[in-house]
């Protein structure tokens, strides 16, 4: 990432931007993309005088959303049949529909979180798509959420300017700690709910 960087300093900003956008869109279908720190450059540039933050934060968000409404498209018109077909190995076709109905009800609290977290966005929104959340309040809601946190990342360039680079280190250690504390609240619901259908049984 940091030679891709490195290879378009010397172009127009514009490029900047379309790069951006890109890989914000991107990010949604193959994770991990590091859309964040081509964001958080995006809003150096400007404090170097190259361009300008705004652009930076419009491109981030309008792809970053984008992204977001195509896999969550793609979970709406051919996730069932994606799951149906067993194609996800590691679990079973009765835990699919039992988590499709779970994220029904908690769906949105996912997409609003899921904006912050790293690695999960494309399959927050695929599932998404699965459970035939309203298309509007998915869509506003998705773009709040990238417009909060682009917002968020464009600062922290335009702040720090030529030292930007150490936002990418903020970055690296808040990604380790939220997917941690992600991966441990996942475990502990899945616990409960193994123990309370265990006891249902007996």
């Amino acid at each position: 990432m940091n030679e891709f960087i490195q290879s378009i300093t010397s172009l127009d900003p514009i490029w900047v931007y379309v790069a951006i956008f890109f890989v914000a869109y991107i990010e949604n279908l193959f994770p991990p993309a590091p859309s964040d720190i081509l964001v958080v450059f995006g809003g150096a540039i400007a404090a170097m005088g190259k361009g300008h933050f705004v652009f930076a934060f419009i491109a981030g968000a309008t792809g970053g959303t984008l992204g977001f409404m195509t896999m969550f498209t793609i979970g709406k018109w051919f996730g069932n049949r994606i799951l149906e077909q067993g194609k996800i190995k590691f679990i079973k076709l009765d835990d699919l529909h039992k988590f499709e109905k779970w994220f029904t009800k908690w769906g949105f609290w996912l997409i609003a979180i899921n904006r912050f977290l790293t690695g999960t966005r494309a399959v927050v929104s695929f599932f998404a798509g699965v459970a035939e959340l309203d298309f509007t309040k998915t869509t506003l809601l998705s773009l709040f959420c990238s417009m909060l946190w682009y917002a968020i990342l464009v600062f922290a360039g335009y702040t720090l300017g030529h030292n930007w680079q150490k936002v990418s280190d903020y970055l690296k250690s808040y990604s380790i700690i939220v997917t941690i504390i992600f991966i441990l609240v996942i475990i502990g619901l899945l616990i409960r709910y193994y123990k309370k259908r265990r006891t249902n049984k007996l």
